[in-house]
């Protein structure tokens, strides 16, 4: 007797979960996105998360502190987006080429970001860090640059989680002062004061962050304790919607 036995094949597709996408950016140059960039990626990484640095910026100073990054250090994948990719590699596929297990992505922009460039990385972030530097001139080239994110089509037509953080700050002067009471004054939050001090250069010339150091100083993980902690109520708050 021949028996036929059926057999049911069972398909089984696993949806790897979408990363957050991190823009660090203002028009504004020298205001520390790339330090902002860089330190966010090594802290991320730290804690276990697959992370990709994407650099927009012509310069490649992120990709370049990737490049010092030392092999005991957590891995954090790059994507030099600035660079023009050749033959008939695109754009879009050399951004597509981000790991599948990705979960968190950071973008450095360059200075001058502005019009169609902008409106495609609003729309492609989740969260947009906007970094100041105690001056006048930034303030009021910050001014326009927040203006224009947050009338830009893609803002409008899906909010984005946004925030302002001083950036290389001494406190206690008039010009933190008026700084502070700019960020204060704007319709996104203020979230953290980083401070300015030569640690941040130190950890880039090794390519790492500023908490990797073997001495991290008590003010800086503080600093960064009041930013983390509030990205990561946003981070959590990305994860319940999807």
């Amino acid at each position: 007797m021949t028996i036929d036995v059926e057999r049911s094949v069972e398909t089984r597709i696993i949806k790897s979960a979408k990363p957050v996408r991190i823009l660090i950016a203002n028009a504004k140059g020298g205001c520390g996105k790339t330090t902002l960039a860089t330190n966010l990626a090594s802290y991320f990484s730290t804690q276990n998360k697959k992370t990709v640095l994407i650099d927009f910026d012509p310069q490649g100073s992120s990709s370049q502190w990737l490049a010092a990054r030392p092999d005991s250090q957590p891995k954090i994948h790059g994507v030099a987006a600035y660079k023009k990719p050749g033959g008939q590699v695109t754009r879009t596929w050399q951004l597509r080429s981000i790991p599948i297990d990705t979960s968190h992505i950071v973008i450095d922009t360059p200075a001058g970001l502005h019009g169609v460039m902008l409106n495609d990385l609003i729309s492609e972030a989740d969260i947009i860090l906007i970094p100041i530097t105690p001056s006048p001139i930034d303030i009021r080239a910050t001014t326009t640059f927040i203006k224009d994110v947050l009338l830009s089509p893609p803002f409008r037509a899906r909010k984005k989680i946004i925030a302002a953080l001083a950036n290389r700050a001494k406190r206690n002067t008039v010009v933190y002062e008026k700084l502070e009471l700019f960020l204060n004054s704007l319709r996104i939050p203020f979230i953290a004061t980083l401070r300015d001090t030569q640690y941040y250069v130190r950890a880039s010339e090794y390519g790492m962050g500023v908490q990797d150091l073997v001495k991290p100083q008590p003010k800086d993980k503080m600093e960064w304790k009041e930013l983390i902690g509030w990205l990561d109520t946003q981070i959590d708050s990305l994860s319940d919607k999807r």
